[in-house]
């Protein structure tokens, strides 16, 4: 079912919200207005003040790929799992689609909201995590889309704004939860309190970082004079403790492995998996995007074990058929930039996008 969207606006902006609907959020009429006249003259670059200022910047990656695997156009409906800055929604949007977007960032919602309200017609946006997609989409009455798409990277904004604590590269809080109003442990709570063999383990495990133990025992032993609350102090450390060998910074691989642990990204991942299948109908696409080899190799292995219409087994006489054979890879290998994209965004040089049909 495609619903429309316009009638939820309305309502909200009555002050009728329902309590089952809280995730969507709106501005005024002269908010509306006047980011539709910046985004006339800015593009995808737009700058508001609101509870506070938000430079958000996002130029989606993978645009044409993404495009070219969705097929987006009226009558279709999608479900964009991370809507960030809103940049492949307003693709989907701008091709005639109806899209549902969540965002666990309250600010991304917000903004969002504003920037693609001229599509109110078609656009919801909800707030919340896409591991909750099956809940989300049933409280607006959706059983059922054409495509889901998962864009697996910490955005622009995220990333530049030093108060999120994602960055080595600006001081901030190190925080580094993706919903700031959870009540969950930020990434200090972990460099603070985490034993030694749990850094370790975060450390390889997540960001699969050759001097873990190293770094580990370094935090471990400073936190006995002062515990962590900085970004800088955090990377200063480490940059102290692993000498630079090549272009990344030596905190780069740490960094990571604390926002994936704080965030339970790879578990939440697993189970969206899961559910983007069952909300997809015959035909229906999932598209993922990731940044990094342990993401790529989950969702890799996730399609590969549902694309293959039978399984073998050394003790078996023969194959036999895959019960969890659902879906068809247009492409076995990932799709990444072209070599002028990366030029024109740096961001874009680690993405990987797999595909897969639901049969």
């Amino acid at each position: 079912m495609i619903i429309s969207i316009k009638p939820w606006l309305e309502n909200a902006e009555a002050g009728q919200r329902d309590s089952d609907r809280e995730g969507l959020a709106l501005s005024s009429d002269a908010e509306m207005e006047e980011l539709l006249k910046e985004g006339d003259r800015l593009g995808d670059l737009i700058c508001f003040d609101s509870y506070n200022r938000m430079d958000f910047y996002h130029e989606p990656v993978l645009a044409k790929e993404v495009l070219d695997a969705l097929q987006p156009a009226e009558g279709k409906q999608f479900y964009d799992g991370t809507l960030g800055g809103g940049g492949h929604t307003g693709l989907l949007l701008a091709n005639g689609a109806h899209v549902i977007g969540s965002d666990q960032d309250q600010e991304a919602i917000e903004y969002v909201s504003n920037k693609l309200a001229r599509y109110e017609d078609r656009f919801l946006p909800l707030h919340g995590n896409f591991c909750e997609m099956d809940r989300l989409l049933s409280e607006v009455g959706i059983d059922q889309v054409d495509g889901v798409l998962l864009d697996l990277g910490v955005s622009s904004h995220q990333l530049d704004e030093a108060g999120r604590g994602f960055s080595f590269m600006k001081d901030g809080p190190l925080d580094m939860r993706m919903d700031q109003n959870s009540d969950g442990p930020t990434a200090a709570d972990l460099v603070n309190t985490a034993s030694l063999d749990e850094l370790i383990n975060i450390f390889r495990e997540y960001g699969e970082e050759r001097s873990a133990v190293k770094i580990a025992k370094a935090i471990v032993a400073e936190r006995e004079n002062k515990p962590f609350e900085r970004t800088s102090e955090l990377a200063n450390l480490i940059e102290k403790t692993v000498h630079k060998t090549g272009k990344k910074h030596p905190a780069t691989k740490v960094f990571q492995a604390l926002r994936i642990a704080v965030n339970n990204e790879l578990g939440v991942l697993e189970e969206v998996l899961e559910k983007a299948l069952k909300m997809l109908g015959p035909g229906g696409v999932l598209a993922v995007i990731t940044f990094h080899s342990l993401e790529d190799r989950m969702v890799k292995q996730f399609m590969r074990s549902r694309s293959e219409k039978y399984v073998d087994r050394p003790e078996w006489p023969e194959p036999r058929p895959n019960p969890d054979y659902e879906v068809d890879l247009p492409f076995r290998k990932p799709v990444g930039p072209t070599d002028d994209e990366v030029d024109a965004n740096v961001r874009s040089r680690s993405a990987k996008l797999r595909v897969a049909t639901k049969v």
